[in-house]
């Protein structure tokens, strides 16, 4: 495992990067509106992305395993759609929905990547609840990206706070991000600590948590790019790209 530090001339454009990438996101997130199709939230963080001169960093991506080339810009994923939904013109959003958006940014070479999960409308407590969880659990998973830290602090913490509350998906993690859109270490959302790599300045990664209101077992959609619930229960996903610093965690896509 080959771990990246990122030199000062990139953590710049990463800050850039992380700030255009952060004000799309909730641009974008404003139009999550009942009777708004998926498509259309796809197509205008494609024109915010190109608007600003940079390029959306999943559209055609394709990782090692993957049989075709993500077809969007934006991943959409709506109430049991745990990641990596294809938003299509037909699937619109309705009144209660929840959907994850989640946006990887190229901005000067370099990659940031960040993900919320917004209410359509009115939601249940239930659901609101989950947000909030999966919102904290990120956060509390951030608060251990230390120097000296290991990967599995971040994830003993993200298990820790979650609990048996909600099913951690577990077979997707967080990872390294900057000159690539997914790099090394990998970042999972439960473990022990002490476990894993060694957290170091100049280091930036990706922590995303994944919450189920049911079990943590997930299926692959027959598109062979969505992750659903197993139980068929909803779900929601935060993440932000965070850089390592001897002063602590910087969260490069904070929203201001």
């Amino acid at each position: 495992m080959a771990t990246i530090i990122k030199t000062k001339k990139e953590i710049d454009i990463l800050r850039e990067g992380g700030k255009r990438l952060s004000a799309i996101l909730h641009t974008v997130a404003l139009k999550a509106l009942p009777g708004v199709s998926e498509k259309e939230l796809d197509q205008y963080a494609e024109e915010l992305v190109r608007k600003g001169g940079d390029e959306p960093a999943f559209l055609h991506y394709q990782p090692d395993g993957a049989d075709s080339p993500f077809p969007a810009s934006l991943c959409v994923s709506v109430n049991n759609e745990v990641v990596h939904g294809i938003p299509t013109k037909d699937r619109v959003l309705k009144d209660g929905d929840i959907v994850s958006i989640d946006l990887g940014l190229k901005h000067k070479g370099m990659f940031t990547d960040m993900a919320i999960t917004v209410p359509v409308g009115k939601v249940t407590k239930t659901d609101r609840e989950l947000l909030k969880a999966t919102k904290d659990a990120l956060l509390t998973g951030i608060a251990e990206a230390l120097p000296g830290k290991r990967t599995g602090d971040i994830g003993h913490a993200i298990e820790k706070f979650v609990g048996k509350r909600y099913g951690i998906v577990r077979i997707l993690s967080g990872h390294g991000v900057g000159r690539a859109i997914h790099e090394d270490p990998y970042i999972p959302n439960f473990g022990k600590k002490g476990t894993g790599e060694v957290l170091r300045p100049g280091m930036v990664v990706a922590i995303e948590p994944m919450l189920n209101l049911g079990t943590h077992d997930v299926v692959l959609d027959r598109d062979q790019w969505t992750i659903k619930t197993a139980d068929g229960k909803r779900s929601a996903h935060f993440e932000h790209t965070v850089l390592i610093t001897e002063n602590g965690p910087e969260i490069l896509t904070e929203h201001e």
